[in-house]
């Protein structure tokens, strides 16, 4: 049984949620707060989590933020459900770490098959136990990147493009290539969230390992 974290400060939408996905075989778990929530994926440990981005108090970003930065929550998949459409809300939900996000109103069972889309994606991802680039070292068992020894924290995005870059060096990945491995089919985003994932990992490993090929892409290149 697949369990759904519902993180939502309002009850009807919580209440029409945990109906919808148990009546699909879901096990729920709900909270009405973010520090509740928290809490919550802490314990439970669920495969999703559904996660409002306007709350009072910590907001969906900020909840999203800290379960990527901690220990046991930083691998859980995250889809944002909210009514804010506008596209800077859902490159800061992206940025944040998301998997997914969508926005209400929704059909629960487009909001389900978007659930199980995301969990089918990511039980399908071939995951390479430890990607070594010279001094970086890319752990994908345990979401850990080293370089010279020292550990870097990457958000989930961050991680995942780096490790794909760094899976075959000097191989150029166009941007379509890039957006449907780490971000998905079911996720709409444009070339801004690509560039702004590359300069947060050329601020944190350096320059001179991620090119950018013009009117391509970009290609991780090992110290020479």
């Amino acid at each position: 049984m697949k369990t759904v974290l519902i993180i939502d400060d309002e009850e009807d939408i919580r209440n029409i949620l945990e109906y919808n996905l148990k009546k699909d075989g879901f096990q729920v778990f709900t909270a009405s707060n973010g520090e509740d929530g928290i809490q919550l994926a802490k314990e439970s440990s669920p495969d999703i989590v559904l996660l409002d981005v306007m709350m009072p108090g910590m907001d969906g970003i900020e909840v999203c933020e800290i379960l990527r930065s901690t220990h046991e929550t930083s691998k859980l998949r995250i889809c944002f459900l909210t009514a804010r459409n506008e596209d800077y809300s859902q490159i800061a939900g992206l940025d944040a770490g998301a998997d997914d996000y969508v926005s209400k109103p929704i059909k629960p069972k487009v909001l389900i098959s978007r659930l199980k889309a995301i969990i089918r994606r990511s039980n399908d991802q071939i995951i390479v136990e430890e990607t070594t680039a010279n001094s970086i070292v890319i752990d994908r068992e345990k979401y850990l990147v080293t370089k010279d020894g020292n550990a870097i924290h990457l958000p989930k995005k961050e991680f995942e493009l780096l490790a794909l870059l760094a899976s075959k060096p000097e191989k150029v990945f166009d941007r379509d290539i890039i957006l449907k491995t780490v971000w998905g089919d079911s996720v709409v985003v444009g070339d801004r969230t690509i560039d702004v994932h590359i300069r947060k990992l050329r601020e944190k490993i350096g320059d001179h390992h991620i090119k950018t090929v013009k009117g391509v892409g970009y290609k991780f290149k090992p110290n020479s």
